[in-house]
């Protein structure tokens, strides 16, 4: 797509477009937007609004558009090809991912019917997910979708995630079932605050979190339940990038600790052994893993948990859509045409692959995944004979691609298509 041709962008914070438009404040959203954003008028909802200048300290704020979740709202552009004024409707709908998340539905005559989801999770038993439905067919209308962005994180059908509630339930009884415990459960900087506020009514105590994390709770308007006194409570809520196994064995060093892993990702946790990664939650990888790596344990009791080394446990929390989720969004909204907005390392599943049957224009016939050839081998984690692949390379060389043996593998187990990148972040046209 030519770049003058463009008048949106969605999470893409090139120059060249004359409205951007955010779908919430994740990092692998926001490369390239800074606090010194001077390339035009940013499009919100009023929580990721609210967020932003914690995130982007001295950002101009004159440049925010904050559009409310539900209303329909016009926008004047000018359109590349004839330089006449057209108009875009815009309608936001709740994406239940993390707060502020939102879908883009984009309408015009000239402009066609674009819907892009960002990163969403309709789970069938949501309120917020049947309500998003409700909303999104009532702004179509008879409308039809033309051009579907869509989540394709978890586009494989090996991944079937409960609802976030009956995980939530699990790691309660988790943190229950060890009273004399420390516990530390693994967030980024934003989301899983359900997951976190349930924990503590449930369990009536108060969950630590580190200073930046306890700005952003105060800002979301949770101002009694976290806290940065470690004395106060037994859970801690900690940086994705700080837990590890290793850390886990130090803090048992000095008291009896767990670590919490609530994730749908198919996690490579690295040991005290640098050179040592363990599977988590893929189970289609562990039933055979030998002894001498450190275990993976379906937990008795709990479906849906995994125990790997002596101390962690891993739950299939997931933000994203899994793959049932998909389907059935896409069966909702009956596009013509379908692409995947995700194509990082760890996932480069075009969505066609499986749900290109359900596009008017997007026939594609279902195939098996690509597989690596045969020169090129898993390096790491657990083959599906249960050894441990003892070759290990920092960077493997795949056409004219460089890519690390950890990305190589998540890539592998998400049953994803060995292929070039193609552009991750959306730019729409009236083309």
């Amino acid at each position: 797509m030519e770049k003058e041709k463009e008048m949106i962008s969605v999470d893409d914070w090139k120059e060249g477009s004359q409205v951007y438009f955010l779908t919430h404040l994740h990092s692998d959203h926001t490369k390239g937007l800074s606090s010194n954003w001077k390339n035009g008028p940013l499009v919100c909802s009023p929580i990721t609004a609210k967020l932003i200048p914690a995130k982007f300290p001295g950002f101009d704020l004159s440049l925010l558009k904050v559009f409310e979740i539900g209303p329909t709202y016009t926008l004047p552009l000018l359109s590349p090809f004839t330089g006449r004024e057209i108009q875009v409707q815009v309608t936001l709908i709740d994406a239940d991912h993390c707060p502020g998340a939102v879908m883009y539905l984009f309408r015009g005559d000239k402009f066609c019917c674009k819907l892009y989801t960002g990163d969403f999770r309709w789970e069938p038993t949501s309120e917020r997910a049947l309500l998003g439905k409700t909303r999104l067919l009532d702004a179509l209308g008879n409308d039809k979708i033309d051009l579907l962005y869509l989540d394709n994180t978890y586009c494989n059908p090996l991944y079937s995630f409960p609802p976030r509630e009956v995980i939530a339930k699990q790691i309660i009884d988790i943190i229950a079932s060890h009273p004399e415990h420390d516990v530390v459960i693994s967030v980024n900087t934003l989301g899983k605050e359900d997951l976190l506020v349930c924990i503590s009514r449930a369990l009536n105590i108060k969950i630590w979190v580190w200073p930046e994390r306890l700005q952003t709770m105060h800002l979301l308007g949770f101002y009694d339940i976290f806290t940065t006194n470690t004395s106060l409570t037994r859970v801690r809520a900690v940086p994705s990038y700080s837990f590890s196994i290793d850390t886990l064995e130090k803090l048992n060093s000095r008291r009896p600790t767990i670590g919490i892993l609530p994730s749908g990702l198919p996690w490579l946790v690295r040991g005290s052994d640098k050179n040592d990664y363990s599977c988590g939650s893929d189970k289609s990888n562990i039933a055979g893993q030998s002894a001498q790596a450190h275990k993976c344990n379906q937990v008795e009791g709990l479906s849906s948990c995994i125990k790997f080394d002596r101390f962690i446990y891993s739950l299939p929390y997931s933000d994203h859509s899994c793959f049932d989720e998909l389907q059935e969004f896409i069966k909702l909204v009956q596009p013509l045409r379908l692409k995947g907005i995700v194509s990082s390392d760890s996932c480069n599943v075009d969505p066609r692959h499986y749900f290109g049957h359900l596009c008017k224009l997007d026939q594609v016939t279902e195939q098996p995944p690509k597989k690596l050839p045969r020169k090129v081998k898993p390096v790491v984690g657990c083959s599906k004979s249960g050894n441990l692949a003892i070759k290990r390379r920092k960077y493997m060389k795949f056409g004219s691609t460089r890519i690390s043996r950890v990305s190589l593998l998540r890539r592998l187990r998400r049953g994803a298509k060995i292929i070039e990148s193609f552009t991750a972040a959306c730019s729409i046209s009236d083309s």
